[in-house]
């Protein structure tokens, strides 16, 4: 059953008709209730606040990582372990063919029902993710393999057992290995971009957000915590924060918004990975008319330029 959000409730209630309609075989009533259903998208959807994107981006029933990889990769062999520790399930990685391009997809996870969500550890990495990620993306620099990294995390598990093990190292490990990994990659947010577990798979030749997906350093309600200890002004936060793939894109902190159906992925998942498809592969063939070093000294001017501001 579908989930809708406050801000929905007049698209549910027209999708609830719809369906009396058909239940009734009244075809012309259908007609008339889609019409209505369309204008009503196109008005909900056209002047949304930042606080009711950063709620599409959080949707449970917004495409995951696996969603994407099932449904764009063709013989697709996943990938398990940091030869170190364990197989961090809130990191997937897969190997496959995306149209006739080989690649390897390296995905966070966040899953769906209770116990899918604790064995993904509701899509937060712990350092052996990032240590899992990090092979991975070495081994397809080995094979000259490109990568593609889907970004969809609150944030890196922040657990003391996590830290124990080095999650601080893991990502900034993952930060430094990644800006000179030497094969092309693509990486992008399709849900929530959280801080330092995001930006561990975010280091690439181009970077791009989902139209309704959010990056930031911090969630909004912990911004709203630390600013006026009170975490529920998280929408005055989520405004101040500039999150929004399109302020992002303003800001030249990414290359790209991929259009996502307007109504968002999780109402229309097919044209949603149509879309992220697309997107890599014209991301892809533009990277394959640039040499090696030119490619890697754009990655690296990109890096250095997300520091520079004017006042």
């Amino acid at each position: 059953m579908a989930t809708y959000l406050e801000f929905e409730r007049t698209i549910q209630q027209i999708d609830d008709e719809i369906a009396s309609a058909r239940i009734k075989g009244d075809t012309h009533a259908v007609e008339i209730l889609q019409k209505n259903l369309e204008k009503e998208v196109a008005k909900t959807y056209k002047n949304l606040s930042d606080y009711q994107k950063l709620q599409l981006a959080r949707h449970p029933d917004r495409p995951y990582a696996l969603d994407y990889i099932r449904a764009l990769l063709k013989d697709a062999y996943e990938i398990h372990g940091d030869r170190a520790f364990r197989d961090d399930g809130a990191i997937v990685c897969y190997m496959g063919y995306l149209s006739d391009q080989k690649i390897i997809v390296i995905g966070e996870q966040k899953g769906r029902g209770t116990k899918n969500k604790l064995k993904r550890n509701f899509g937060m990495p712990n350092p052996e993710g990032y240590r899992k990620a990090l092979r991975v993306a070495k081994m397809a620099e080995k094979f000259d393999i490109p990568v593609l990294f889907l970004i969809d995390t609150p944030g890196a598990y922040p657990g003391i057992g996590a830290e124990e093990r080095g999650q601080s190292e893991a990502i900034a490990r993952n930060l430094y290995e990644l800006s000179d990994l030497d094969v092309k990659s693509i990486a992008v947010v399709i849900g929530e971009g959280g801080s330092g577990g995001a930006l561990a798979v975010g280091v690439a030749d181009r970077f791009a957000m989902m139209r309704y997906s959010v990056f930031s350093v911090i969630s909004p309600e912990g911004c709203a915590a630390i600013l006026w200890n009170d975490p529920a002004k998280q929408e005055s936060a989520t405004k101040a924060m500039k999150i929004t793939s399109e302020d992002l894109k303003n800001y030249n902190l990414i290359d790209a918004v991929i259009e996502e159906p307007i109504i968002g992925a999780h109402r229309n998942k097919e044209a949603a990975v149509k879309a992220l498809g697309e997107y890599v592969i014209a991301s892809l063939d533009e990277l394959n008319t640039q040499d090696k070093q030119a490619r890697l000294e754009a990655r690296y001017t990109r890096i250095l330029s997300m520091g520079a501001f004017e006042e």
